[in-house]
């Protein structure tokens, strides 16, 4: 027999050196890369994390503050109904103070405690309107605004600016600055200054 048939068959086989670096743990293919590119990926991942956290805290502070506002505007405005019903209450008391003629109080002493005790419920309720924020609107002498007025009819020759109300037939109410009820108001008819002419329609 030739020497390389004697050679047993399990004869090891001398590593290379590309072998010996892999088997070593050393980066080969697509892992290998130097430090530095391992550093600028980290700090971009950690800059994109930084991002969408900062993103995350801003929707959860306009969250919040949706939820306040929301919070705050039942607390004004869960009474705008009750508050309606009240601005009638006022409204009569009134009614009820100027059907009663000023000598008719001199005369008459129980017409004046009923007056004096009328007025007296006027201002408690207009005090409580006040803590609850209605404020009453009375226009007279103020232009017209289609925003709080509502116009009943227009006044010739009242030597005022076209527009302007010259009578209040009904006063109206806002609380917190929304309007609660409209004022019914007559204006002035263009011609009288300027040649103006309001939209009543508006």
């Amino acid at each position: 027999m030739s020497e390389e048939q004697n050679k047993p068959s399990d004869a090891t086989v001398e590593p290379t050196e590309a072998t010996a670096e892999t088997a070593n743990g050393a980066p080969n293919g697509a892992e290998a890369g130097s430090p530095e590119d391992r550093v600028a990926k980290l700090e971009a991942e950690v800059a994109s994390l930084k991002d969408q956290l900062l993103r995350a805290m801003a929707e959860t502070e306009n969250t919040r503050r949706r939820a306040q506002r929301d919070r705050e505007d039942a607390s004004k405005f869960a009474v705008s109904s009750f508050a309606k019903e009240l601005v009638s209450v006022a409204d009569n008391l009134r009614r009820a103070l100027d059907a009663v003629p000023a000598e008719g109080r001199e005369q008459d002493e129980m017409l004046k405690g009923l007056a004096v005790g009328v007025e007296a419920t006027e201002r408690q309720l207009f005090a409580a309107f006040e803590r609850a924020g209605i404020k009453k609107l009375d226009p007279a002498g103020e232009p017209f605004d289609p925003n709080f007025h509502q116009v009943m009819f227009e006044i010739e020759n009242t030597g005022k600016a076209a527009g302007t109300v010259v009578q209040v037939l009904q006063p109206g109410y806002t609380i917190h600055g929304r309007l609660l009820r409209e004022a019914m108001v007559g204006v002035a008819k263009g011609g009288d200054a300027g040649g103006q002419h309001v939209d009543t329609k508006a």
